[in-house]
């Protein structure tokens, strides 16, 4: 049986820890058949480089990250190769089209209106993939609400939040509202909530489509796995051996 391994980042809230647990619980109820553990590359507990060696069978990790980055392309991956080698890795939540159905709904549930304007911010990168990827999010949202939608960030990263809202200012929308492309509450959720934006949204927490993209992004990496292992075995068998 295949493992799947929900990695996150860590934090140092406690309601972000919490809610994190509620995504994993709610992955758990999605497969009751398949074992789900979570770990964090730092802060929080238990590590992922203590919990990977421990698993019996295969193991896909997904990584509870929402872009690519330091983190998905080097700091995850370097612990895995380390710990536990033969691990197969899923790509990054973000972007997707679930994730924008989330987006939309906290978004509602804040009291967005017709005529807002709307930031998804986001917490940054110094990997301008990563901010690629969150630029794309903002494109699916953008569709989904059938209106502009400006990518900022709250750390690294062009436009931040604080220029974004001001550009914004000076035009002819009544309020300004953020999305929160963020996983669960702690330091970047409230930098958006003291970012003088008229409605922040929650942040996208324990949801349904959520769980169901880590189980799409599982199902991915091990059907890439399975075709990979059977394309090596085919050039394998095709291989003759000298006489």
């Amino acid at each position: 049986m295949t493992t799947l391994v929900l990695a996150g980042h860590g934090t140092r809230s406690a309601r972000g820890e919490e809610t994190l647990a509620g995504l994993r619980d709610l992955v758990r109820r999605g497969r009751r058949g398949t074992r789900v553990e979570q770990a964090f590359l730092e802060i929080s507990s238990p590590s992922l480089a203590d919990v990977l060696p421990c698993l019996p069978g295969p193991v896909v990790v997904v990584p509870l990250l929402l872009a690519g980055g330091y983190h998905v392309h080097i700091d995850l991956p370097s612990v895995v190769a380390s710990a536990r080698p033969d691990a197969v890795m899923a790509a990054p939540l973000g972007p997707h089209p679930l994730l924008t159905a989330v987006l939309a709904r906290r978004l509602a549930a804040a009291g967005l209106r017709a005529a807002d304007s709307v930031i998804l911010g986001a917490a940054g990168s110094s990997d301008p993939a990563a901010l690629a990827d969150v630029r794309a999010a903002a494109r699916l949202l953008s569709v989904r609400l059938s209106r502009p939608v400006t990518a900022a960030f709250a750390a690294t990263g062009t436009p931040s939040v604080g220029e974004a809202l001001e550009r914004l200012r000076s035009g002819p929308a009544p309020r300004i509202a953020l999305a929160s492309y963020l996983l669960a509450p702690g330091f970047f959720q409230d930098r958006l909530e003291a970012s003088g934006a008229d409605l922040v949204a929650a942040p996208l927490g324990v949801d349904a489509d959520l769980a169901a993209l880590v189980w799409a992004r599982f199902d991915q990496a091990r059907l890439a796995s399975m075709a990979a292992g059977l394309d090596r075995g085919a050039r394998s068998s095709n291989v003759r051996t000298p006489a």
